[in-house]
């Protein structure tokens, strides 16, 4: 048997490929810094959820309800502000409900032995209509207080450097502690892990929670660049966030990922719609060539893991 390679240099490979074909066809535009730093600005709301993502599908499960919960978030979010909150007491508000919302599909998957398909597509259309709800199917103005900030294409706008430390952070969570272990144990193989004294339970409540408090930042950052609480936004987001983490070299089947991967993945995303863009490419085309790329990226997943049990 070969050495196996890191999961994440296949989509190294491409994102430097992909890189280099663009900035080959309008080098004017695509090599400006100003432009990767919106290129940069573009991946981090994707990033940050497709952080989450990584962890539910190396315990072998899925979220189909982070885009309405990035949604329900900027609601959330608008509404506290609008109350009078401090953004210092609105934001952990909000993300502490996103953590409650998560432990309870933690609970229903884990506990219940129910779906992750089936509950977090129902947990989708709740947290969508809820978000609608809450908005009286309106888009809510609000006074952002310095939250619109976060996300300018500059160089040192803090939801840059925010993304960067929370990919680090869970980075060495998932490949250098105890539960990072138990992550990828469960995903492998959960009655094996739960004969070696892991509670599978409890690793995927705290998986869709922590998934889901990423899913809230990410509706932070949303908000920074909406300056209001939409509750139709962010529709389809939760495709674009799996899309990352599979083309990232993640496994559908569990026990397997790479965070790293998995935000090369997303920079993968946004350089393709960016240069669809700058070359005025229609956008079926960029919907195409991302349906691509996923099938190509799955098909070599199988064939790297039927290599493997050779």
């Amino acid at each position: 048997m070969g050495e196996r390679r890191p999961p994440w240099l296949g989509p190294l490979v491409a994102v430097v490929v992909v890189f280099a074909i663009f900035s080959a066809l309008t080098p004017d535009l695509f090599l400006r810094s100003s432009a990767m730093l919106v290129m940069a600005r573009q991946t981090v709301v994707v990033a940050i959820c497709a952080l989450g993502m990584t962890m539910v599908i190396v315990t072998g499960g899925i979220d189909l309800s982070t885009g309405s919960l990035v949604a329900l978030t900027t609601v959330m979010l608008a509404r506290f502000l609008n109350a009078g909150y401090s953004p210092f007491v609105a934001v952990p508000l909000a993300l502490a409900v996103c953590a409650l919302i998560g432990a309870t599909i933690g609970v229903l998957v884990g506990r219940f032995r129910m779906l992750p398909f089936i509950v977090t597509l129902g947990a989708m259309s709740i947290l969508r209509g809820t978000a609608k709800g809450l908005a009286n199917e309106q888009k809510i103005e609000c006074k952002t207080q310095g939250i619109e900030a976060l996300l300018s294409a500059d160089v040192t706008a803090p939801g840059l450097w925010i993304a960067l430390g929370l990919t680090i952070a869970i980075a060495l969570l998932l490949g250098y502690t105890r539960f990072g272990r138990h992550v990828f144990a469960v995903g492998s193989n959960e009655a094996a892990a739960r004969l070696c004294g892991i509670d599978p339970v409890r690793v995927k409540v705290l998986v869709y929670a922590l998934s889901s408090v990423l899913a809230g930042i990410g509706g932070v950052m949303q908000l920074s660049t909406l300056t209001l609480g939409d509750p139709t936004d962010s529709v389809g987001l939760e495709l674009e966030v799996i899309a990352a983490v599979v083309i990232g070299g993640a496994s559908l089947g569990g026990g397997d990922g790479s965070i790293v991967g998995t935000v090369l993945g997303a920079m993968l995303m946004t350089i393709i719609k960016t240069g669809a863009v700058d070359n005025e490419m229609p956008n079926f085309v960029q919907e195409i060539a991302t349906g691509v790329i996923i099938v190509v990226a799955v098909a070599i997943d199988r064939a790297r893991h039927a290599r493997v049990r050779r």
